[in-house]
Formats: C-alpha cells, structure tokens, sequence
C-alpha cells in the first residue's frame, strides 16, 4: 500500500519522515545536520557568519546537497521510495531564494552531475536571508509608511511590518544590490523551493507560508498591489500566484525517479511553512484546541475560526493548511528564562517542578516577576530587564521556591494575555518541547489558561505535518483520521485545571499586565 513523505528544511537541519496511512506507523524518520553533515558550508548553526550580527543568511545549496543526502539516508536504510505516492513538506518560514532563471527554464535536472551543481547557475544571489535576520528596521518602516501605518499592513497580511518577514527582506536586496535585483526573475520561500526541485519546475508559494512575507492579501489569498508597490519595483512579474495549501504543484521529476527509486507520478503537494507544517502534525487544525511548544523560544499557535488580527502588533496571522488561518505568537524568553532561574538558585529540573506544585501556590502569594533576560519579541523589549516584585526575601533574590513559580507563571500569564485577542476559548492546550514533561510547568498553565493541558509526544511535528498534508491531498483521508493514528494526545499524562487558581490568577494578570505596562512606557 502507498507510503508517504514528509519533508521539513529547518533552521539546522533537513528531516525525512515516511508514514503508512494503512498501518498507521512511521515507517523512516531520518535527519541530516548541516553542521555535522555538510561541515563545508561553515554553517554549523544553519547560517554563515557574519561581522554584523543582525545579517542571517544561508547557502541554499546547502538546502539542495542536504535533500539529496536525506534521500540517500532513505534509500540506503531500505525504505521502498518507490511505494510513496505522495510528498510535501515545509521550510523555514520567511527565508527567500532568488533566481536568475526559473526553475521552468532551466530544462530538467541531468544525472551526470550532483543537483546543487545544476541549482548555482539559477542562482541570482548567493545567499539567503533567513527568519533570523533582523537587518530591515528601515525597510519595514518604509513599508509600513507607505501602506499609511502598521495597522494598515497588518489589517491586509495579518501581521505588520516585521523584522525577519519576507516582504521586507525584498526590499532591502532591492536597495542595496540593484545589479544583482535586475538579474533576479523569480522568487522563492525555502519551502516552495524544495517543492520546485522535486517537481522539476516552478511550484507555487503555498497561502500557509506565504502570510508571513508581508505580501499576501488575506482576504483574497492574493498578492497585496500596495504591498508589491511598497516593497520593490516589478515584484509581482517575480512572484508566482500563490496556491491553497492542498494543491499538487506537480509530478516528481524523473532525476529522483532514476537515482532514488521514486516511482513516476508520485504527486508533490504544495510545501508550507514550518509553523503552519507543525499544525498538522500535531493534530490542532481545529479551533478550540492551542498549542503550546516549550523550547528555547516559547510558541503559542491555534487555528482560527475567522481572520483577525493582533491589535497590539506582536502576533502574526498565517493560513492554516487545513482551511482558514492560524495564529502565532513567540516569545523569546522561554527555556533560557527558566533555565536563568534554575541556574541562579542551583535547582534541578525536578526541584524547579517540585518548588512549584509542593512548595508554592497559585498567585505565588503576590510575588511577581518579569522574566525578560534576552531582548524579547512578545512584547517588544530591545533591552532585557527582568523585575523582582512582592516579599523583601523575593525581592532580593533569597525564596528560590517563589522565583521558580514566578518565572513559570509570568510567561503563562503573557502567553494568556497576547493570545486574548485570537478570540477563542481554549478548552485544550497540547504541550509540547522540552519542558513538557515538567509537570510544574502544566499545573501553572492548566490554572492559568483554565483548560486542560496534554503532552505531545509528537517528534518531528513540521515533517509529520507534511507527510499528513500529503496523504489528504492525495488519497482524499479526513482529517481527524490521521490525527487519530499519528497524533495522538497522551491523556494518561493531562492536567487538569484547579477552580481555585482562577481567581488568584485573575488578580495577578491585572497586576502582571500593569507591571508590563510600566515596563513598555
């Protein structure tokens, strides 16, 4: 029976993971490290470095040589490619590739040399900007001047004007390489450029991704004229016309066939980006129901019922891949806070959890703190400045219980308080990364949040997702079928919330948000 292929080109690595819808099994999950693998892109962390700190780009050859090593890693491990009847995936969302010759132009790949020797010629820029590149203040505020302000874009894209956004990554290789900006013919995201090299010829920008480059127009899953006109000259004659995420953008072409076993017409479906990839993966495509992913960074993302968007300007709204939007939000200050506070009192995981549910109880007795220790991105603060407030003994540093309980119920009350304007009750939040097992962290967001809190087991949600996406679009498979077989939450391992904490927490979110006010003055 057909298998499935999931593809995801993250930060730091390319991951391959193969399902069988009949089994309801994984079948391959292989991951090739591009600091460990590919040391000769000198990119140990998914990026080349660079003396301005703010520049992030990668070679997108990378991205090419590492496909064909993780198709090599399945092939070799024994997995029977020519059994996949369809494949999709996500990238990294808002990292762009630049051609000087479309993918439709180049001619098919040939067998006498490897892909990434073929791909270079196309290549109008060398590099790619990546989701961590923060070099475009300028360029987002003349984008944001144009359209008449940040509300104006972010009532059209979902999101306003934002650093590591596509749109104004454009903008600024307009301004400042205009030799190699005149070259450029067509425009790619990570994702619709692996999915284009798989299908031997152009795929489209799919509408999960293309909602975070600042160019899309929501309503209409349209490219924004005044978004195109505000970002660079000719943009829309470079862009292909965006696509539904279930589209099939193709047949895979016959190189992959011939060297990996591929059988013909496997069906390519539209890439996505990681965030709406991981969506799928986890089960959540359905309102009602977040996601909470506890990693370096913290992330809250959730479907939709109907379009909104963050009036506060720190959420982003993408397509969801399922149907309708999704919203995310990603605060900085996640692991490496909590990690600040285990570090600070020398406490271990399981004491850091243990001074939470045994030493201390909800509202930590008025004790407050805010845990900004990195430069954070929900809200914006450019310059870290955690704040001790409550007991003299907190205050300076001496209740190693309460800072504990303090830094954990600081980022769940944020979490509540910038996801409020989603406008959906969250009955159930899936919790995954890290710290997801800790169970100190889901008692305080179980009582913050008032819902139940699960844990995901889920590994490799953003290629699970693309495997999934592909065995709906092409064998037509509902979706809560294959949530059920591969997705499912751990409810043996659900908390439950305490009546008692609302109240308590009630208080504390008015004093958390007035707090934080003074802090954005």
């Amino acid at each position: 029976m057909p298998l499935h292929l999931g593809l995801d080109s993250s930060t730091q690595s390319l991951s391959a993971l193969v399902i069988d819808t009949d089994t309801g099994k994984v079948v391959a999950d292989r991951s090739v490290n591009f600091g460990v693998r590919l040391p000769h892109y000198r990119s140990p962390n998914g990026f080349l470095a660079n003396s301005d700190a703010a520049i992030k780009h990668a070679d997108p050859l990378m991205w090419v040589e590492a496909l064909e090593l993780v198709l090599e890693d399945l092939r070799d491990s024994g997995v029977d490619l020519g059994r996949v009847a369809g494949i999709s995936g996500a990238g990294q969302q808002h990292g762009s590739v630049y051609l000087a010759k479309s993918v439709d132009a180049a001619g098919g790949w040939s067998l006498a040399a490897p892909l990434y020797e073929q791909v270079s010629p196309l290549l109008s820029r060398k590099t790619a900007p990546i989701w961590m590149d923060s070099s475009t203040s300028a360029e987002c505020a003349e984008i944001a001047a144009a359209l008449g302000g940040d509300e104006r874009v972010a009532a059209i894209t979902g999101s306003r004007a934002t650093l590591r956004f596509t749109g104004p990554q454009i903008r600024r290789f307009f301004k400042t390489s205009p030799a190699e900006w005149g070259k450029t013919v067509e425009i790619h995201l990570v994702s619709s450029f692996v999915a284009s090299l798989l299908a031997g010829r152009s795929a489209g920008i799919d509408l999960g991704d293309g909602a975070g480059m600042n160019l899309l127009d929501l309503a209409t899953g349209t490219w924004s004229q005044a978004l195109l006109d505000a970002t660079a000259p000719g943009l829309r004659d470079k862009l292909k016309t965006p696509v539904p995420s279930p589209t099939v953008v193709g047949e895979i072409t016959g190189y992959f066939v011939k060297k990996y076993g591929f059988a013909k017409g496997t069906k390519i479906v539209a890439f996505t980006g990681d965030n709406p990839s991981s969506l799928i993966g986890m089960g959540a495509s359905k309102p009602g129901t977040a996601v909470i992913s506890l990693g370096t960074s913290d992330t809250v993302f959730a479907a939709m019922a109907s379009q909104r968007t963050d009036p506060r300007g720190y959420g982003s709204v993408f397509g969801n891949p399922a149907g309708g939007f999704m919203s995310l939000a990603c605060f900085s200050n996640g692991s490496l806070a909590r990690e600040e506070i285990a570090k600070r009192f020398g406490l271990s995981w399981d004491a850091f959890a243990s001074a939470i549910v045994d030493k201390t109880k909800p509202g930590n007795g008025g004790n407050l703190l805010l845990p900004y220790f990195v430069p954070e991105i929900t809200p914006r603060l450019l310059k870290p400045e955690p704040r001790w407030f409550g007991r003299e003994a907190f205050v300076a540093g001496k209740d190693a219980a309460a800072a504990a309980r303090a830094v954990v119920e600081a980022q769940a009350l944020s979490m509540r308080l910038h996801s409020d304007w989603i406008g959906e009750k969250m009955h159930t939040v899936l919790v995954t990364g890290g710290a997801s097992r800790n169970r100190g962290l889901l008692r305080v967001l179980a009582d913050v949040f008032q819902a139940t809190i699960i844990p995901l087991s889920v590994a490799n949600s953003s290629a699970l997702g693309g495997a999934l996406r592909a065995a709906q679009a092409v064998e037509g498979t509902a979706w809560d079928d294959l949530y059920a077989r591969f997705c499912p939450p751990e409810h043996a391992l659900a908390v439950t919330p305490v009546a008692g904490a609302q109240a308590a927490y009630q208080e504390l979110g008015v004093a958390f948000e007035a707090k934080l006010k003074e802090l954005l003055r």
